[in-house]
């Protein structure tokens, strides 16, 4: 385990580090953009404003470091990175996942998508830099630990022991959104009832409930609407995005 200041000049020796934003404020990502190109060993090579864009743009471009905005149109930056992540031309892309809400249960529900690091928006350049260094040598970045996949592994392990609360499972903790309730949630913030996103999904209306309870569960909420507040909240979806159901 390193520490990040051992990656604040760079110990790459090879070609510029090739960058893709997923971004879908202009005067964020091109602040991003400017902190990036000062460096000279990094190179922006694209700059996308959408989830499917990013995905479909990672797959081709191959950058070697995304980073991924979590409140984007259509699919949100934790859908977005993993599906590049689980598709055979994306696993060896780094993403750093950065978001305008920051808690330990973001952290972890970024690193099962598959991010390598997670930042709040407000992070110093002094932090970002090492951190899309060292992401693009295939380490993680926790805090200010840089750590290779089995460390990392172990440390959400201890993290599990350390936060779960009395009765109830370190496993169980965290346990990510599978897409297709992800895509469920989206729905129940637009006010959509189970029977219209049973039609809109081509399922049954005990399968939309049955993930609906899995939705409560892992979101350790009371009811839709507590889901769909935290969802908004933590920017999975998009307040633009919850006009009502037709």
């Amino acid at each position: 385990m390193a520490h990040i200041e051992h990656y604040r000049n760079g110990d790459r020796d090879t070609d510029s580090i090739r960058i893709m934003i997923v971004e879908d404020h202009p005067l964020f990502g091109q602040g991003l953009r400017r902190v990036l190109e000062g460096e000279s060993d990094l190179r922006v090579v694209s700059e996308v404003e959408d989830g499917a864009e990013a995905v479909d743009k990672a797959l081709e471009l191959q950058p070697d470091v995304i980073l991924m905005d979590i409140n984007l149109p259509g699919k949100n930056g934790l859908q977005a990175t993993r599906e590049i992540k689980n598709h055979p031309q994306g696993s060896t892309i780094g993403v750093i996942i950065l978001t305008a809400y920051h808690d330990d249960e973001q952290l972890f529900h970024a690193l099962r998508a598959g991010a390598a690091a997670y930042y709040s928006k407000d992070v110093l350049p002094s932090e970002l830099i090492p951190a899309v260094r060292a992401v693009s040598q295939n380490n993680y970045v926790i805090g200010e630990e840089v750590m290779n996949r089995p460390q990392v592994a172990r440390w959400m392990i201890r993290q599990f022991e350390d936060l779960a609360i009395f009765g109830e499972s370190p496993d169980e903790m965290f346990v990510p959104l599978s897409p297709r309730e992800m895509e469920i949630l989206q729905f129940i913030t637009r006010g959509a009832s189970n029977k219209e996103i049973a039609h809109a999904l081509g399922i049954s209306r005990q399968t939309v409930k049955n993930h609906m309870s899995s939705i409560l569960r892992k979101l350790a909420v009371n009811d839709r609407t507590q889901a769909a507040v935290l969802a908004l909240r933590r920017g999975w979806v998009r307040l633009e995005d919850t006009a009502a159901i037709n």
